[in-house]
C-alpha cells in the first residue's frame, strides 16, 4: 500500500479564551487522503474548514494546534519550517474558497493574477511566456474566450467564471493536494455543476488529492469517493460515498431524513457528464 498523500491523527485546535483558557473546536480528528476526493460534510462550526487550514498551515499564530500526526506527503508538517510550508502552500497544495470576489485582488484583471502566480513560481519565466501559460490554463477551464477573460476584472465575472479563475490560480503550478471549501455554494445549480466538472476533471488528468468541504451532504456524496461527517469538532462517521445509506450514527441519519427522499443508492450526479456540463460553459 503506497504512502497517503494527507495523514492527520488525533488533530486538536483550540483559541485562546478572554479568561486565559482555551476553547478546543476541533477534537481529535483522524483521517487519511490518497489521489481521491475526500468530502468533509457538517454543519457550520462542525471544524471542518479548520481541519482543512490547519493542513495548510494558515490559520493564525494565535491559535494552538496539537497532533500525533500532520503529514502531507511524508512530510511532517508540525516540525516543518515557515518557508517549507510557504513552499508546499504555494506549489504543492493549493486551496480554492468559497466566494471569488473575496479572493480575487478587485485591482488586477483575471490574467494578471494568473500570470503573477505562474512567475510567483518560477521568476526565470517571462511575463510573455507566463501569459500564453495562463491563456491556455482558461483555455483548459472550458472558458470559450479566454483573452475576453483575461483582461477582466473580477467585478467584471460571473460567479461561476471567478471561480474558474480561482482553481486556475490555485493549478498553475499542478499541486498534489487542492482544499476546495464550500467551492460551489455561492453558485446556481448549472454553473455549480460547470465548477465540479472541472474539479473532477482536474483530479483525474493530474492524479492529484482533493478535500471537497461543504455543508450539503447529498452534493458531497455524489461527487466525492468517501465521505466524513463531523459534529461538534469530531468526525463522527466515516464512509464510502456510494454506501452513504448505510450510515449508522444519528447524525448522519439525520441529515440523510433531511434530504428529499431517496429510493436506493444514491446515484451520480450530471456533473460527471461532462460534455453536458461544458456545452453550457461560456
Amino acid at each position: 500500500m503506497t504512502e497517503p498523500l494527507v495523514e492527520v491523527k488525533n488533530l486538536r485546535i483550540a483559541f485562546p479564551t478572554e479568561a486565559g483558557g482555551w476553547n478546543e473546536t476541533v477534537r481529535g480528528v483522524s483521517f487519511s487522503l490518497g489521489r481521491e476526493k475526500l468530502g468533509i460534510v457538517g454543519e457550520s462550526g462542525s471544524g471542518k474548514s479548520l481541519s482543512g487550514r490547519a493542513i495548510l498551515g494558515v490559520l493564525p499564530d494565535h491559535v494552538r494546534i496539537e497532533a500525533e500526526t500532520l503529514a502531507f506527503d511524508g512530510i511532517d508538517l508540525l516540525t516543518a519550517s515557515s518557508r517549507q510550508r510557504r513552499h508546499l502552500r504555494g506549489g504543492r497544495m493549493g486551496m480554492v474558497l468559497q466566494d471569488p470576489k473575496f479572493s480575487l485582488n478587485p485591482v488586477m484583471t483575471a490574467g494578471e493574477q494568473i500570470v503573477e502566480a505562474i512567475r510567483i513560481g518560477d521568476r526565470r519565466i517571462g511575463r510573455t511566456a507566463a501569459r500564453k501559460t495562463a491563456l491556455e490554463i482558461l483555455e483548459s477551464l472550458h472558458i470559450r474566450s479566454p483573452e475576453l477573460v483575461f483582461n477582466r476584472y473580477p467585478h467584471e465575472l460571473s460567479g461561476g467564471m471567478g471561480q474558474r479563475v480561482m482553481i486556475g490560480i490555485m493549478v498553475v503550478r499542478e499541486p498534489d493536494l487542492l482544499i476546495a471549501d464550500e467551492p460551489t455554494s455561492a453558485l446556481d445549480v448549472t454553473v455549480q455543476m460547470q465548477v465540479l466538472s472541472i474539479l473532477d476533471e482536474l483530479v483525474e488528468r493530474r492524479r492529484m488529492g482533493l478535500i471537497f468541504i461543504s455543508h450539503d451532504l447529498q452534493l458531497v456524496s455524489r461527487f466525492c469517493d468517501r465521505v466524513i461527517v463531523m459534529y461538534a469538532g469530531q468526525i463522527v462517521e466515516t464512509l464510502d460515498a456510494k454506501r452513504l445509506n448505510e450510515a449508522q450514527h444519528p447524525y448522519t441519519r439525520g441529515l440523510l431524513a433531511c434530504l428529499p427522499e431517496i429510493d436506493g443508492p444514491l446515484t451520480p450526479l450530471p456533473v460527471l457528464d461532462r460534455q453536458a456540463a461544458w456545452s453550457q460553459t461560456s
